[in-house]
């Protein structure tokens, strides 16, 4: 990996690459509803589009789909939640989770704030 972790906050380098978690509720985007594009804070990959993010009450921003290709899924460490990455740095983003009858997509991507770097549309 090149070196754009070092433009990262100490906050966002353990988040991203240390798959860390914000505390709920604290997140700049967690009720942030405009319209635009939410890109990888490391890499600048377009990651979800305002359109696809609803308010689940969980204390994260969720969406409940991501731009096609943008988002790799793999099993946790602990083997119990799928964690989701940006694909093209590996950054970690949040998790995913399937069944929960929140939207008719049924999928909500749980993901940090400070993972993301919001882009308003013009």
């Amino acid at each position: 990996m090149d070196n754009r972790w070092k433009s990262l906050t100490p906050e966002e380098r353990y988040i991203i690459l240390q798959k860390g978690t914000e505390p709920p509720f604290t997140g700049q985007y967690n009720d942030h509803f405009h319209t635009g594009i939410y890109h990888c804070k490391q890499c600048e990959a377009a990651l979800y589009r305002s359109d696809d993010k609803f308010s689940s009450h969980c204390g994260w921003p969720s969406f409940d789909a991501e731009i096609t290709g943008a988002v790799y899924r793999e099993v946790d460490a602990d083997g119990r939640r799928i964690e989701i990455v940006c694909a093209s740095c590996r950054g970690h983003l949040g998790h995913v989770f399937e069944g929960e009858q929140m939207t008719e997509k049924n999928t909500r991507h749980c993901v940090n704030s400070l993972s993301m770097r919001f882009v308003p549309e013009d």
